[in-house]
């Protein structure tokens, strides 16, 4: 018979409706309201966001600062930056080169400022400059020193039969060529159901792995969860197996030998991504020099059984 476990720390009260606890890039799936925010809020933020969307801020940052120091170098006149008064869109577009090259402290020497209020403006702008690019220059130093597990989990978890019975199923791999250390799996099954009190509460089981724990894994690893008389889902027929509200936690941890430390990753799944009496194809073959090629692409397909 299945047990449950305690909270592990999500909260037991819920609704029908609650979006997924985890989502697919392993972030928990909460907003937050009336925090306050500061410096060290936007420097963790910066820091976890993805390249792309990093980088878009950058670039959005210093794009601004150079549009709003324009305007204040065409309301002066652009006369005070050695520049000759022509229509606002052409004052605003040599504005902002000279913008672009104060915030870098490069300068051309074409343009410079003439007056002492420009002067003081741009003096202003050079330190800001050096301040934000400081500032740029250790969020990337802190996004590549940052421990982050880089594991590449498939995009369903299967159904299929097993031994004597069924048993469900998902696999991972490292996207680095390094090796994994170590590994550990643990998985908490949340089902939401009814309570005594006409509402409703999730209910945690921690679910047995055939393997929950290897010495190294170089290539894919296939995590095991034998339906049994201990299994929390063992009353449950296929398609009652599709309907349940609920998700599978999962949480990877591992050495990693290029940080020199422990790193771990979040996943989830939901009945919803279970695909019914499928089974993983191989991700990796040998070549013809007896090479294991590890095919990255093929971490998630699938063949009927």
């Amino acid at each position: 018979m299945a047990k449950k476990v305690k909270d592990p720390g999500l909260g037991e009260a819920t609704i029908t409706t609650a979006k997924r606890i985890v989502n697919k890039d392993g972030s928990f799936n909460i907003k937050h309201v009336n925090g306050k925010v500061g410096i060290s809020t936007l420097y963790a933020y910066l820091v976890d966001i993805s390249w792309s969307r990093f980088f878009l801020w950058v670039f959005l940052v210093y794009f601004v600062i150079n549009m709003v120091f324009a305007l204040v170098y065409v309301a002066i006149g652009v006369e005070y930056i050695s520049v000759e008064p022509q229509g606002f869109l052409k004052n605003f577009v040599n504005a902002f080169f000279f913008s672009s090259q104060t915030i870098t402290t490069l300068g051309y020497g074409a343009m410079a400022p003439t007056s002492v209020l420009a002067g003081i403006i741009s003096s202003f702008q050079a330190v800001a400059g050096l301040l934000s690019f400081s500032f740029v220059t250790g969020l990337l130093y802190g996004r590549f020193s940052k421990p982050k597990a880089s594991i590449k989990f498939s995009e369903n978890i299967i159904y299929r039969d097993f031994k004597e019975g069924k048993a469900l199923m998902f696999r991972l791999m490292n996207n680095k060529t390094d090796v994994m250390i170590n590994p550990r799996v643990k998985v908490t099954l949340a089902i939401t159901e009814a309570d005594d009190q006409q509402g409703y509460k999730r209910n945690f089981y921690q679910l047995e792995l055939e393997r929950d724990h290897i010495t190294y894994l170089p290539t894919t690893w296939t995590l095991v969860h034998e339906i049994d008389e201990k299994s929390p889902l063992h009353e449950f027929s296929e398609s009652e197996l599709q309907q349940l509200n609920g998700e599978f936690l999962i949480m990877v941890s591992y050495y990693d030998e290029a940080f020199n430390e422990e790193v771990y990753k979040l996943h989830s799944y939901t009945f919803e991504e279970v695909l019914m009496n499928v089974a993983f194809e191989n991700a990796f073959y040998y070549d013809n020099e007896g090479f294991t090629v590890l095919d990255h692409q093929k971490i998630s397909h699938t063949k009927k059984m």
